[in-house]
């Protein structure tokens, strides 16, 4: 139902081969696009209507194509690339009701930020004029006190899918992490004296979710930011996050298969060596030489420390 230029709905209707012929288009798109899971989605629909048919032909061929897409998952299961994901902030009058609005842009798989950026800069730089447009190049709030009221700014930030502990759950597959995506996360360093990187006992994190108003992939390919929330990690749970990261990646790596020596030796160089800078034994030095003074960081310490045992384990 779509409302004409006078506001009135006006209804739309097929007919049942008009149906049919929309969801196998679905289906062919969903396939090419590496979704084998939702074409299975779209013949539970289509299947019912050919049985009712008796339609055995038609049948034959679906139950042949879910074969095919079956069997896809199996052998091409985490090498599929869904998609990269950018948050997009336009800042300036110039820009007109886009004006402190935000997007989350979804690209092409393995889509760097240097080619987003060039191609948003080229785009909006033709339309005001490379004078006028500038890429705000941080993840940093911005403050638009600071902000020239004659420029067009952009803000780009790579931002990942973010999903609560409980919704890990459901989400098991490699499919189930790239569909139905609507919350996104970017982490922006910063230090209390307004420096981004500092030493292990002052460097804090600013983890900023954003919840856009639908869920990726969809028909558009940038849909706005409805709601953003930021969480404020202390020094001892950014260690407490990086020790955890890096007991993921030695689990992952001595659990492959097949085995990957190459991976191995990269994952334990960087837990172990002691070339590398602020590494598990300098958080170990810096968080756990002593007992913290603050009550409050008890509970942080002893989390910290189940996190090395956990780490030395692995």
């Amino acid at each position: 139902v779509s409302p004409d230029e006078e506001g009135i709905c006006s209804g739309k209707y097929f007919t049942e081969a008009g149906l049919v012929g929309l969801l196998e288009q679905a289906a062919a798109s969903f396939s090419m696009a590496g979704m084998y899971e939702a074409v299975n989605e779209v013949y539970k629909v289509l299947i019912p209507i050919h049985e009712a048919n008796r339609d055995a032909k038609k049948l034959s061929t679906i139950h042949g194509k879910l074969q095919e897409a079956f069997s896809k998952i199996v052998h091409q299961d985490g090498k599929r690339m869904f998609g990269t994901y950018f948050r997009v902030g336009f800042y300036g009058t110039k820009f007109g009701d886009l004006d402190e609005q935000e997007f989350v842009y979804k690209e092409p798989a393995i889509t760097k930020l240097a080619e987003i950026s060039h191609r948003l800069e080229g785009f909006y730089g033709e339309r005001f004029g490379e004078d006028v447009l500038e890429v705000i190049k941080d993840s940093n709030p911005v403050d638009k006190c600071k902000l020239d009221p004659n420029k067009a700014y952009i803000q780009i930030t790579y931002v990942e899918p973010y999903f609560d502990t409980y919704e890990m759950k459901d989400r098991i597959t490699y499919f189930d992490k790239n569909y139905n995506l609507r919350r996104f996360m970017y982490c922006t360093p910063f230090t209390l004296d307004g420096r981004a990187h500092g030493e292990l006992h002052e460097q804090f994190k600013r983890k900023t979710i954003l919840t856009t108003s639908h869920a990726f992939p969809y028909i558009k390919t940038r849909i706005n930011v409805i709601h953003k929330e930021e969480i404020i990690l202390t020094p001892i749970e950014v260690a407490i996050e990086d020790m955890q990261k890096k007991t993921q990646e030695l689990a992952f790596a001595t659990h492959q298969d097949p085995a990957d020596p190459k991976m191995l030796q990269m994952v334990l160089q960087g837990s172990v060596g002691t070339t590398v800078n602020q590494g598990p034994l300098e958080v170990a030095q810096v968080f756990l030489c002593e007992i913290p003074n603050d009550p409050k960081l008890f509970r942080h310490h002893n989390k910290l420390r189940l996190c090395f045992k956990d780490f030395t384990k692995r």
